[in-house]
C-alpha cells in the first residue's frame, strides 16, 4: 500500500515548526503507545507516527521529503537511518515512560520494532542514485506541452560484460572468505551479553565474488559512465519549479541493483509580454485617448493567437479587463485559467492645430 503523507499522519501543515512537530507527535504517541493502548491497531499506528516524526523532525530528511516525497526517503535511508537523530528519549520521559538515562534509538527498535539497530533480518534491496536534470522552457512550451530529448550522463551496467565485471568468457569466483554473502559476522562476548556485528567483507568489498580476469571496458567494476538520450514529455500547464519523476532512469550501480530515478526540474523563462500567477496570465496594453473615450476593438496577444478585445466607452487608465479561459492550461486537465489585461491610456506628445482645436472644443463641451 502507498504510504500516507507524513504531515497528514501528524495532522500538521507543511509550514509546521520543529516544536509543533514534537508537540503533535507527543500527543499522538501518548494515544497510541502500546503500553497505554491495548487495541490491535495501536502498535502499527505507533510505528507510523514515529516514522513521520523521525523524518519531519530531522532537517535534512524533511527537506528531502518535501522535495521528492516518499521516493526521497525510501531506499535512500535504511530503517535505522530514518530514526537516527530523533529525540525520542526526551519525549517519552516526559510522558511517564522512564526507560533510563540511556534511552534512545536502540530502545525504540527493540521495544516497538522487534530488533535492535543493525539486526534487521529483511534488509532493503540496494538501489542506484537518483539524478536531477534542470531544463529551461518558454512560456509557450508550458502552454502547449513539450516532447523533447535530453542528454543525461549516468552510471549504468557495462554492456560488454553484462555488469559482471569479468571479461566475457570468464566467470567471477565465489569469495572464499564470506562464501558469497558479501558480509562478515563478528560475534563477541561482553559483560552485558553477546554482541554481534555485521560488516562488509574486506576481501571482496561486499560483492561476494572475486574477479581474476577483469572486463577491459569497465575494468572489473561492472558499470560504466555513459551519456544517454532520454525522451521526456512535459505536460501542458507545467509550473515553474515543477518536478517530473522518471522511474528507473537514474543510475544503476551494479548487477541485481535497482536503478535510481531521474527527476526533471522545469524552469520557465521570463516572457516579454505575459506574467504568470498559477494558471492565470497578466499583461498590460496601451490605448489611445480617443479609444478610451469612444470605446473600440483592439487586437491583443494571447498564447493561442490574436484576440479582438472590446474596450468599453469611458474606461480609465489602470482598469483591468478579464478574458475567461485565456490563461494557462490547468494541470488537472480541467480547463484554463484567465487572462487579466491592465489598460493604460497614452497621451500624445505632439498634436496638429486641427487636432488641438477639436480637443479644445471637446474640453468646452465636457466642462460646461
Amino acid at each position: 500500500m502507498d504510504k500516507r503523507d507524513y504531515y497528514e499522519i501528524l495532522g500538521l501543515d507543511k509550514t509546521a515548526s520543529k516544536s509543533e512537530i514534537k508537540r503533535a507527535y507527543r500527543k499522538l504517541a501518548l494515544k497510541y503507545h502500546p503500553d497505554k493502548n491495548p487495541s490491535k491497531d495501536a502498535e502499527e499506528k505507533f510505528k507510523e507516527i514515529s516514522e513521520a516524526y523521525a523524518v519531519l523532525y530531522d532537517d535534512e530528511k524533511r527537506k528531502m521529503y518535501d522535495t521528492y516525497g516518499h521516493a526521497g526517503i525510501d531506499q535512500r535511508y535504511s530503517t535505522e537511518d530514518i530514526f537516527r537523530g530523533a529525540d525520542f528519549g526526551d519525549i517519552f520521559r516526559g510522558m511517564g515512560f522512564d526507560f533510563g538515562s540511556d534511552f534512545g534509538l536502540n530502545d525504540i527498535f527493540e521495544r516497538f520494532f522487534g530488533h535492535r539497530t543493525g539486526f534487521d533480518r529483511s534488509p532493503r534491496r540496494q538501489r542506484g542514485n537518483d539524478l536531477r536534470y534542470d531544463i529551461e522552457i518558454s512560456l509557450e512550451n508550458a502552454y502547449n506541452g513539450l516532447k523533447t530529448e535530453i542528454n543525461v550522463p549516468r552510471t549504468e551496467l557495462c554492456d560488454y560484460c553484462g555488469g559482471s565485471g569479468a571479461k566475457p568468457g570468464t566467470n567471477p569466483k565465489t569469495c572464499s572468505q564470506c562464501n558469497g554473502s558479501g558480509q562478515m559476522r563478528l560475534t563477541r562476548r561482553t559483560a552485558f551479553g553477546t554482541l554481534t556485528q555485521i560488516g562488509t567483507c574486506s576481501r571482496c568489498g561486499g560483492q561476494g565474488k572475486i574477479i581474476d580476469t577483469p572486463c577491459p571496458e569497465c575494468r572489473g567494476k561492472g558499470v560504466v559512465q555513459k551519456t544517454r538520450k532520454i525522451e521526456i514529455k512535459i505536460p501542458k500547464g507545467v509550473e515553474n519549479g515543477s518536478q517530473l519523476r522518471l522511474t528507473g532512469q537514474g543510475e544503476q550501480l551494479g548487477r541485481g541493483m535497482e536503478s535510481g530515478d531521474l527527476y526533471i526540474v522545469v524552469h520557465t523563462k521570463e516572457h516579454p509580454r505575459f506574467k504568470r500567477r498559477n494558471s492565470d496570465l497578466y499583461q498590460k496594453i496601451n490605448i489611445s485617448f480617443t479609444h478610451a473615450v469612444l470605446g473600440a476593438k483592439v487586437n491583443v496577444s494571447t498564447l493561442d493567437g490574436i484576440y479582438k478585445l472590446r474596450i468599453p466607452e469611458g474606461i480609465e487608465s489602470g482598469e483591468v479587463i478579464r478574458l475567461n479561459n485565456k490563461g494557462m492550461p490547468k494541470l488537472s486537465g480541467r480547463g484554463y485559467g484567465d487572462m487579466y489585461i491592465e489598460v493604460h491610456i497614452t497621451t500624445p506628445k505632439k498634436i496638429s492645430k486641427k487636432g488641438k482645436k477639436i480637443i479644445e472644443e471637446l474640453d468646452k463641451e465636457l466642462n460646461n
